[in-house]
């Protein structure tokens, strides 16, 4: 019985992975500037180790955003390290769509699948599905939110046992 439970799950996973990811219909860049906090994500090389983790976006009139993203290092009281980078905006997206640059010249896909009405939890998530982030205005998230979240990430072909939440501890 287990056995054809996981092979069942094994092919709708497979199925909703090739159905094209959709984003938001569009977003406000100046309501989405600010600071958010990663409440979880699908862990990368380049965020080992770190708590505490927020990121900062100002859209410019050059035409692209600035990422500042900031995380403590290997504990809640760890060394605070940083990068900033670039967010373009991808043509006919209306900002649902942008393109992320910390090293020159490698881009990477930065697409908002979900977004709070008021702007107070975003997903920002990549075509190919192996990058998620769970984004929220407050270092703690509401866990009825956080679940209603993982229900629509899931049906967007995210395997969301790969999710893992991430220390906020330090605030």
């Amino acid at each position: 019985m287990n056995y054809l439970f996981l092979t069942i799950l094994a092919t709708v996973m497979s199925t909703l992975r090739s159905v094209p990811l959709q984003t938001v219909p569009s977003v406000d860049l100046d309501k989405y500037a600010g600071r958010w906090y990663e409440i979880a994500s699908f862990p990368q090389r380049f965020q080992k180790g770190c708590h505490c983790t927020y990121a900062e976006y100002a859209p410019n009139d050059k035409g692209y955003v600035r990422v500042f993203n900031s995380c403590r290092r290997d504990s809640a009281n760890g060394k605070e390290t940083n990068i900033t980078g670039r967010a373009y905006p991808v043509k006919g997206s209306n900002n649902a769509k942008l393109r992320v640059q910390f090293f020159w010249p490698f881009r990477g896909d930065y697409w908002i699948i979900e977004l709070a009405d008021d702007y107070s939890y975003a997903v920002v998530g990549a075509p190919g599905r192996n990058y998620l982030w769970i984004l929220s205005r407050s270092p703690r998230m509401v866990d009825e939110t956080y679940s209603m979240l993982l229900g629509k990430i899931a049906v967007k072909g995210f395997d969301i046992s790969r999710l893992q939440k991430t220390d906020q501890s330090c605030y």
